[in-house]
């Protein structure tokens, strides 16, 4: 999907992102911003520019909330827009047509006068630690999950008023005709993890490891380390709206 087909998307009544910050989404490592998670600036850089986000507000809390505290650590720079992740995702949760639960945003880039790179970010539910559609929910249908973080769906409350997508920054759900509810990423928790997998559809079918999956609270787990990696720059998509998303993403 390129940036600005999001412009034609007709999201069920939820407003699109706006356009400007739709392309500021896309310009890695030109403003790089520290990711706070739990009480841990994330982000060790000598960037000089670099922006940290600080939320005093959560100085007293664990590092970590929830065990799992389930995460995905995207490498953006590596995709290279196979779609076999929004393949797997469509087959393994049955996601019709003409709805989604994960999409790769693509742009040219400008590199120097004489040069353009093309660019890609997959984008999915972020599954924030202070998730706004949860807090809209008039019916509780959309909760966060106690145990590990996940933001979920129940289907049987959810009476389609589409709050919930009016409120997330990251325009990550749609309303699905079938059963006539919002639909969304669950980090594949009914299809895949509540049956013993390990990753996620999407993370297990990407060649090149863009996707990577696991639990953060967990110092032996991929996504801490790529998350820890000495000199790592790490950044989260809109840090401003205090939601304190779990996905991040970083270059490897």
């Amino acid at each position: 999907m390129k940036i600005e087909d999001l412009n034609k998307l007709e999201n069920e009544g939820t407003d699109s992102l706006p356009s400007e910050e739709r392309r500021n989404f896309l310009r890695f490592g030109l403003s790089i911003t520290g990711v706070f998670l739990g009480g841990s600036l994330l982000s060790l850089t000598s960037t000089r520019n670099a922006q940290g986000v600080t939320l005093n507000q959560f100085d007293d809390a664990p590092k970590y909330p929830y065990k799992p505290h389930y995460s995905m650590i995207i490498l953006q720079n590596r995709c290279i827009d196979c779609e076999r992740c929004m393949e797997a995702c469509t087959k393994t949760n049955n996601v019709p047509s003409y709805g989604f639960r994960t999409k790769i945003l693509e742009q040219m880039q400008t590199i120097n006068p004489t040069r353009k790179e093309q660019v890609f970010m997959p984008v999915l539910c972020n599954h924030c630690n202070r998730p706004s559609c949860v807090r809209v929910c008039p019916t509780s249908a959309t909760y966060k999950n106690k145990t590990n973080g996940i933001v979920m769906m129940d289907y049987k409350k959810c009476i389609g008023c589409k709050t919930c997508m009016a409120a997330c920054p990251y325009n990550a759900r749609y309303f699905k005709e079938e059963n006539r509810a919002i639909d969304k990423c669950n980090f594949c928790f009914d299809t895949r993890l509540s049956r013993g997998e390990k990753l996620t559809a999407c993370a297990n079918a990407c060649p090149a490891g863009v996707r990577n999956f696991g639990d953060i609270s967990d110092p032996d787990s991929n996504v801490y380390r790529l998350l820890h990696r000495p000199d790592n720059v790490a950044w989260v998509l809109r840090p401003e709206t205090g939601s304190l998303p779990n996905v991040f993403y970083t270059v490897g």
